[in-house]
């Protein structure tokens, strides 16, 4: 019998850049899943437009509806249950998760974050990566925890900082890199190579003792 594949639900806030370059993996067969669903906190989200024109449904919970956090995820958990998935992809989703929330999904909820963690986590990552002079920048995936950018690292890939670079040379470089790591990192989970066992990440039934490294110029994906 065939393997299903992999459901993904995808949150996002913005323009879906991320969700681009998964679909397209999706579509080409390098990564074994489909996206069932995407959400947005925000109704003018760029993604929502992007993921239905791929044919995919949308919904919006925008969190300005709610009084609180709590609310908003009740609603947000109600979304999800709605289309069953089997992972949760966080793709430029700007709202910070509780830990009810997160725990609720724990194992099953990874993250992309523009920066080499535990470097510069939160916002303006680019631009504070210029102003502290590091030689390189990147990006990074990992699960979710209740420590905002703090959830165990799966694979980083590093882009050189160039003496001319602003934040917007620097940043859109970096998301080409994204493009690349984070349909490969999904590729592992839905292979079943990569797991979270409590607070360990496992690829291939071993250990991570740190994350998996890309290269500025390629990428690994065996």
């Amino acid at each position: 019998m065939t393997a299903q594949p992999l459901r993904l639900a995808v949150l996002l806030s913005g323009r879906g850049s991320n969700l681009d370059s998964i679909l397209r993996a999706c579509a080409a067969g390098t990564l074994p899943a489909r996206v069932v669903q995407v959400i947005s906190n925000r109704p003018g989200a760029g993604g929502l437009t992007l993921a239905a024109a791929a044919g995919v449904p949308v919904a919006v919970v925008d969190h300005r509806q709610f009084a609180d956090r709590a609310g908003f995820e009740r609603a947000l958990d109600a979304q999800l249950a709605a289309v069953p998935c089997d992972l949760v992809v966080l793709a430029g989703f700007m709202r910070v998760l509780t830990a009810d929330f997160v725990a609720r999904h724990r194992g099953r909820l990874i993250n992309i974050h523009p920066s080499l963690l535990p470097e510069f986590p939160g916002l303006d990552t680019h631009a504070r990566a210029l102003a502290a002079g590091v030689a390189e920048h990147g990006a990074s995936v990992h699960f979710v925890t209740a420590a905002v950018d703090g959830g165990p690292l799966v694979a980083q890939i590093r882009v050189p900082v160039r003496a001319d670079d602003t934040p917007d040379t620097l940043a859109a470089r970096v998301l080409a890199a994204e493009h690349r790591l984070y349909p490969t990192v999904l590729g592992w989970y839905a292979r079943g190579r990569l797991t979270l066992a409590g607070e360990q990440v496992q690829l291939d039934g071993l250990p991570l003792a740190a994350p998996v490294p890309f290269a500025a110029a390629g990428e690994r994906d065996d």
